[in-house]
């Protein structure tokens, strides 16, 4: 490289906008716990102001066998798909860890997905609880 090209990218500098911030990054949070605590770990996640929360029932196919060498009871289970926002995850792992050990039979397994991409302006503010304007109207 010549010195005219060097020095042109070092010139070259961020514009720094006011009032602009980076988007809050999020993921997609998994709970599979039993059906009859589903309720339980749906309320633990609205004190997070999570926005969409999903439930779908399942039914294990695991054999009985396999059941009782992994410790679990029976295969109903509840599946909650969650969109949640970054920086609260560790937070709720504490508290669904705290709510595993506490809870009789608190059995669960809790994942992320991260989600690299949002299109629209109204669906990642829906999606990350920030969207401001008049609500109730």
């Amino acid at each position: 490289m010549n010195k005219e090209k060097t020095s042109k990218l070092k010139k070259i500098t961020p514009i720094k906008e006011e009032g602009l911030t980076a988007p809050k990054r999020l993921k997609i949070l998994i709970t599979i716990v039993e059906r009859a605590k589903a309720d339980f770990y749906l309320d633990t996640l609205e004190g997070y102001e999570v926005n969409l929360q999903t439930v779908i029932y399942g039914k294990g196919t695991a054999p009985s066998e396999m059941l009782q060498y992994l410790g679990l009871s029976e295969g109903r289970k509840a599946v909650i798909i969650s969109i949640v926002q970054e920086e609260k995850i560790k937070k709720i792992f504490a508290d669904y860890e705290d709510k595993y050990f506490k809870t009789k039979n608190g059995k669960g397994i809790a994942f992320t997905i991260p989600i690299s991409s949002v299109i629209g302006v109204m669906i990642y503010q829906f999606l990350s609880n920030t969207v401001d304007g008049i609500r109730g109207e």
